[in-house]
């Protein structure tokens, strides 16, 4: 059991992803920190979005970055690829409910720079639904004393916990 779990975006990710990820993530695993594809995302994060303001950390998020656009308030999420796009969106998504939450209305920027791709994401009243029943079941994994078993699947192989599962 985890006391006082606070979803993140990231866990949202790892949660839709993969629960055994979530559940390595909410017992504070840490997952291998020289995994190449951990690497070419900080570069990508790093390298992108220069003139914007980046990485704020807010509540249990952190927020790729911030920028204004006609008056509004823009969240960016950046990806390294599309491939898990609508995992993304959730996570997006879930940022601009904690926004929504603390009284900053706002609107989302899915990113993709590798692929020179953007798609603009607005939450929902259904949306809200989805996210509040998947926080629900990332606290009922949080209790659970055992990870989840081992489902291959194809985001495995690009895991940083890939040793956790396979050796």
């Amino acid at each position: 059991m985890v006391d006082n779990i606070k979803v993140s975006g990231t866990l949202i990710e790892s949660y839709l992803i993969c629960k055994r990820q979530a559940w390595f993530h909410l017992h504070k695993i840490i997952p291998f920190q020289d995994h190449p594809f951990l690497e070419i995302g900080r570069l990508i994060d790093e390298t992108t979005y220069e003139r914007d303001l980046k990485r704020i950390n807010l509540e249990s998020v952190q927020i790729d970055f911030i920028k204004t656009k006609e008056g509004e308030i823009v969240v960016g999420e950046i990806k390294k690829s599309s491939k898990s796009k609508d995992i993304a969106k959730m996570q997006l998504l879930y940022y601009l409910k904690v926004l929504k939450d603390l009284g900053v209305p706002s609107k989302g920027i899915l990113s993709f720079p590798t692929e020179r791709r953007r798609e603009f994401v607005e939450l929902t009243t259904e949306d809200e639904e989805k996210l509040k029943r998947i926080v629900k079941e990332i606290e009922n994994l949080s209790n659970e004393s055992f990870p989840p078993p081992l489902e291959k699947i194809p985001f495995c192989k690009n895991c940083a916990y890939k040793e956790f599962c396979f050796s």
